[in-house]
Parts: C-alpha cells; sequence; structure tokens
C-alpha cells in the first residue's frame, strides 16, 4: 500500500448499473454519485480505521466490505467467525479458488481465495442472515495492486462540474446488492 496510507478510494456498481465512489483523503470522506450529479462530504481527520467507523457508525452509511479496508481485519476476524468450511475448489474469472463459507452472529460470508502465490480474494458474498429477505451483498475482485504508484489527485476530491452538495442520508449508499470493486486498493 506505498503511497496510500491513511487514504482510500473505493468505487460501487448497483446491479441496476449505477454508480458511486467513496474517497478518503486523510481529512475528509466524499460520496459522489455521478448518475444524480451529487455529492455529500464531511470532514474527519485522522487514519483510515476511524474515517470508516465514523462512515458507518456516526454517520450511519452501509459499507459491506468496511471490515476489509481497516488495518485491523485479521485481529477482529476471530471475534466474528463462528464457523468455517472448507467448500471447494473453484474458478472465478479463469483463476483457480478455494471456496469458503465462514459463519458468524450477524451474517454469513462465503469468499473465494485465489490459489497460489498470491492468495487474494476473488470474490465476496455477504448474506444478512436476520435482516427481512435475507439481503445479499457481493463483491468480484481483479487486478489487485498491492504496491499502487496511485497520484494524490486520486483521493483527492474535486466537485464536477454542476453537482450539487447534499447531506449524507443513513442507509443510502453502498447498499446491499451493490457489487463493490476497489480495484485491489
Amino acid at each position: 500500500r506505498r503511497g496510500t496510507a491513511g487514504r482510500r478510494r473505493a468505487g460501487a456498481t448497483t446491479r441496476a448499473g449505477a454508480k458511486s465512489t467513496l474517497l478518503f483523503d486523510g481529512k475528509n470522506i466524499t460520496v459522489v454519485h455521478p448518475q444524480e450529479n451529487v455529492y455529500a462530504t464531511a470532514a474527519r481527520p485522522g487514519s483510515v480505521d476511524e474515517a470508516i467507523a465514523y462512515f458507518v457508525h456516526d454517520l450511519g452509511m452501509r459499507f459491506p466490505l468496511a471490515e476489509m479496508l481497516t488495518s485491523q481485519l485479521a485481529q477482529r476476524l476471530p471475534d466474528q467467525v463462528r464457523v468455517a468450511d472448507y467448500v471447494e475448489a473453484a474458478s472465478i474469472a479463469g483463476v483457480p479458488c478455494d471456496h469458503l463459507a465462514l459463519r458468524g452472529d450477524e451474517t454469513d460470508m462465503q469468499v473465494w481465495v485465489a490459489q497460489g502465490q498470491h492468495p487474494l480474494p476473488r470474490r465476496v458474498v455477504i448474506t444478512y442472515r436476520h435482516a427481512d429477505g435475507r439481503p445479499q451483498f457481493w463483491a468480484q475482485f481483479s487486478d489487485w495492486n498491492l504496491a499502487p504508484a496511485a497520484p494524490d489527485g486520486l483521493f483527492t476530491f474535486t466537485p464536477p462540474a454542476g453537482a450539487a452538495p447534499i447531506a449524507f442520508s443513513p442507509r443510502q449508499m453502498l447498499q446491499s446488492g451493490a457489487a463493490a470493486t476497489t480495484g485491489g486498493r
């Protein structure tokens, strides 16, 4: 993560094709919805972990892969997973993977991890067992780059021409059913 410490950028595309981008530059959290030409920004200086916690807990926004973007994943996973099973070998976009099923108190998660030298997630499916209708969130990962040369501008928000600022509206961004693409960053 050379050059990206303290910053994150994540994109999401819903099943209907609507796109959104979440940016954190170390000082502000911004979500942009280009089709509606709107954006919301909240000041939140600090670490990525603090920004994600603020976004999810204080702003009340949904961000299903938040845990995967924090530095605490390895420490928190044992407390959140009650049962883990190996399902089978499978192929995701032509990449041989191991399919794992994990069960927690609130959610179930399936993850397909690439076999070989680079055991990185290729697909994640999260099922919210206790929510009405048992909604699912899924993400497909490709083109992992663990040492990106990311320019500062990638994390700097400049409002699009004519874009209107709006307030954050809880439970509207990155809803379950959206497919997030993080590009491995």
